[in-house]
């Protein structure tokens, strides 16, 4: 049995000098890490921080950020990574929902503190990282004085690993943020299928963009924790050069991103950048348009690109074998190690090679539901094959291929219905992102009396050569009429959720 916590301490016992983190100026060794994570689960446990309790994290990409994530687990806690950007009526609404017993945060969220506590009745405890901040009254703490009055010793391990580990909470686009949880069996169960599949080693050293608040990127520094690599740990992608000058400074090996963050990639000059030590780039949260990986593979010829699908309920799902990248572009894979998947229609029908339907994972990976929302759980999580073993269903269309592989279509509510015909918004965005040009697109369907539905598209161009004419004749050349768009729509950017994902609500 491993619980997380333990990925931080078997490096900090093994190889305690190793750099395990490099944010923000600082190089912390494992020994450091695990020095400043047991004072502060000390000092968390005795603010009187229960086993299972939630500790809310509301904090940017930091070193206090991961010392944070791991503190709460050995102080026996769940951690809840909330976005840095969160406006304050949903980080209310978060802390309410998940009952946070504590909540770490910046020096400049003071004031804001303050008017949480009569609205949020569980918080027992605060913390402020700013070493300013350093004469407060309970329950108002410091990290300065935590780090300079409690003890480094290791708390005694309290949990078991069908314990919570994490809330995560998914965007919330359709409605109100649901948190998934995830015991310590799932994530120890991903990470160690995710690092198979990539063939990472100790020597590599990854650097995140994303925020610890998307699971794509808490899995960046639980999975280094884990092979006992090195994260360098960045607040985002805003200022691209500063990232390769970092990247080629410390030698990075693997880089994770996401569709919007590789399509400002490939448009920079990388001639200037020496990459040479990148052995591989991954892709999630969205599919990567075939246009978008034959840039990726020209820009990077050294690198492997490691196309993979996944969604929050299950974390990493399928896998595209890198090898397989030439014959089948456009999909994502197989399933992930000790894994299953399958397609199914409306019916629970099983679908065979060519048909669509939803697509069902099975595995130690599919967590435990969403936190207080049992409606919503019955909904996502039901019941398998196996007596007394649950699936999820993803809310996902994918199709197979005769050999197996996996191709996703829309999300089930994407579907537009135009003509009496199903069309795959996916299938209109992958032709779009053919045209020179083109950034980022995004189609939906909106309402047309005659239609039904209509293809409207939005989208991104660098420079003014691309007309409403010519894009709609590139349609005519590859597309079947009834998936023509009927509206063209050029926007200087397309809204993004938190994670990086071109978000469609509200767009039409």
């Amino acid at each position: 049995m491993t619980l997380v916590q333990e990925f931080l301490e078997q490096q900090a016992d093994c190889v305690p000098d190793k750099i395990g983190l490099i944010s923000g100026g600082q190089r912390l060794t494992y020994a450091q890490i695990e020095s400043q994570a047991n004072r502060l689960a000390n000092a968390l446990k005795e603010q009187g921080l229960a086993r299972g309790e939630r500790i809310v994290l509301y904090l940017p990409n930091s070193v206090e950020l991961v010392i944070g994530i791991f503190a709460a687990l050995k102080a026996g806690g769940v951690f809840v990574v909330v976005n840095y950007s969160t406006k304050y009526q949903k980080l209310v609404y978060i802390l309410n929902n998940c009952q946070a017993s504590a909540l770490i945060t910046s020096g400049r969220r003071v004031v804001l503190a303050e008017q949480l506590l009569p609205e949020v009745a569980s918080l027992k405890a605060l913390v402020f990282t700013a070493n300013t901040v350093n004469k407060l009254v309970a329950p108002f703490h410091s990290w300065k004085n935590i780090q300079e009055n409690y003890p480094d010793e290791r708390p005694v391990k309290v949990n078991i690993d069908l314990d919570l580990a994490c809330l995560v909470y998914t965007s919330g686009s359709t409605g109100e943020p649901k948190g998934v949880m995830e015991d310590h069996s799932n994530v120890v169960f991903v990470a160690d299928s995710v690092i198979s599949y990539l063939e990472n080693v100790a020597a590599d050293i990854i650097i995140n963009v994303l925020p610890l608040s998307f699971d794509y990127g808490l899995y960046q520094l639980l999975m280094v924790f884990r092979f006992g690599g090195t994260l360098v740990l960045e607040k985002g992608f805003n200022y691209p050069a500063a990232i390769l000058k970092q990247m080629v400074t410390e030698k990075v090996t693997g880089f994770p991103g996401v569709p919007t963050l590789f399509t400002l990639l490939v448009k920079m000059d990388l001639s200037q950048y020496d990459l040479s030590n990148l052995r591989y780039l991954t892709n999630t949260a969205a599919a990567l348009p075939p246009s978008h990986i034959q840039q990726l593979r020209e820009e990077f010829p050294g690198a492997t690109l490691y196309s993979m699908y996944g969604l929050t309920e299950t974390k990493r799902t399928l896998c595209l074998p890198p090898e397989q990248l030439d014959t089948r572009p456009g999909s994502v894979g197989i399933a992930m190690p000790d894994t299953e998947v399958w397609i199914e229609d409306d019916a629970g029908r099983r679908l065979g090679p060519g048909e669509v339907g939803e697509l069902v994972v099975r595995g130690r990976h599919v967590m435990r539901g969403y936190w207080g929302n049992p409606a919503a759980t019955k909904k996502r999580y039901r019941p398998a094959p196996i007596p007394g073993e649950r699936v999820c269903y993803t809310d996902d269309l994918f199709r197979m291929d005769e050999e197996g592989f996996f191709y996703f279509v829309s999300r089930k509510d994407d579907m537009i219905k135009s003509r009496g015909e199903k069309i795959a918004p996916k299938e209109v965005e992958n032709v779009l992102y053919g045209l020179p040009g083109v950034q980022a697109v995004a189609v939906i369907g909106v309402p047309d009396p005659i239609l039904g539905e209509a293809i409207k598209a939005f989208l991104v161009v660098e420079g003014t050569g691309l007309s409403t004419a010519r894009i709609l004749a590139y349609c005519r050349a590859h597309l079947e009429d009834f998936m023509i768009p009927k509206y063209v729509v050029f926007r200087d950017a397309l809204p993004q959720t938190s994670s990086g994902k071109i978000k469609k609500t509200g767009l039409a």
